[in-house]
């Protein structure tokens, strides 16, 4: 894999203003991508979490939901300080979770198949509508790709992982628009805490579905926040 800096991306900051999550490039404050789908999420889903903590207990969720949180934001380190070429390869003796989860992704998910690196933890943003952080953007396996990376207590199934397709769906729309780029795929890759791998990915009419859902939950987003 190679880098080439093909785009400039911007800084941005982050602030949270009335509950949701924005980022602030120049005078505009956009909401997050993820703002936006944890707040328009169905009430099926809300549900579920609900059953869930009820069932495990709210203390215990609580708990859960940090350390997944904690090791989330570890993996993501290690994966972008890989990617800059900055990683201590002592660490690969280390038997941290963390670490093992993201050689996982190295070897089975980047090594031979990201090809070209345009940017890591790339500030991206629909003008006037919202705007998130890609993990990386850059050339995947002969096409132009946002990937993701994610951390997960359990093996995933597609039907579970709506709202990350939507997010790289938003990244890879949001890219296009601003950069009149050619984004036509998007690759979430995945490792457990019992360190089995998982990729996922939508490309072409597919994209097109989840870019269009995701303008759907947009278009919710704001009708609520007029509610508001």
């Amino acid at each position: 894999m190679k880098w080439n800096k093909k785009y400039d991306y911007p800084k941005s900051s982050r602030a949270t203003v009335d509950g949701i999550r924005r980022y602030l490039l120049g005078e505009k404050k956009l909401p997050s991508v993820t703002s936006i789908l944890d707040a328009t999420k169905s009430e099926e889903d809300k549900a579920a979490l609900a059953n869930w903590r009820e069932r495990t207990g709210q203390k215990e969720a609580e708990a859960i939901t940090k350390a997944a949180s904690s090791r989330g934001s570890q993996m993501h380190n290690y994966l972008e300080s890989f990617l800059l070429g900055r990683e201590n390869l002592s660490f690969f003796d280390d038997n941290e979770q963390y670490k093992k989860m993201a050689i996982e992704i190295i070897d089975k998910g980047l090594t031979n198949r990201l090809e070209e690196i345009w940017g890591t933890e790339c500030t991206l943003y629909y003008p006037e509508k919202y705007a998130g952080t890609a993990d990386c953007v850059g050339v995947y396996e002969g096409k132009e790709t946002i990937i993701d990376f994610k951390q997960s207590n359990k093996p995933k199934k597609i039907e579970y992982i709506e709202s990350w397709l939507l997010q790289t769906a938003a990244y890879s729309l949001a890219h296009n628009i601003v950069y009149n780029s050619h984004i036509d795929a998007c690759v979430i890759l995945v490792c457990t805490i019992d360190n089995l791998f998982q990729e996922f990915k939508i490309k072409g009419s597919e994209l097109i579905t989840y870019q269009n859902l995701f303008l759907g939950r947009l278009k919710k987003f704001h009708e609520l926040s007029n509610l508001n």
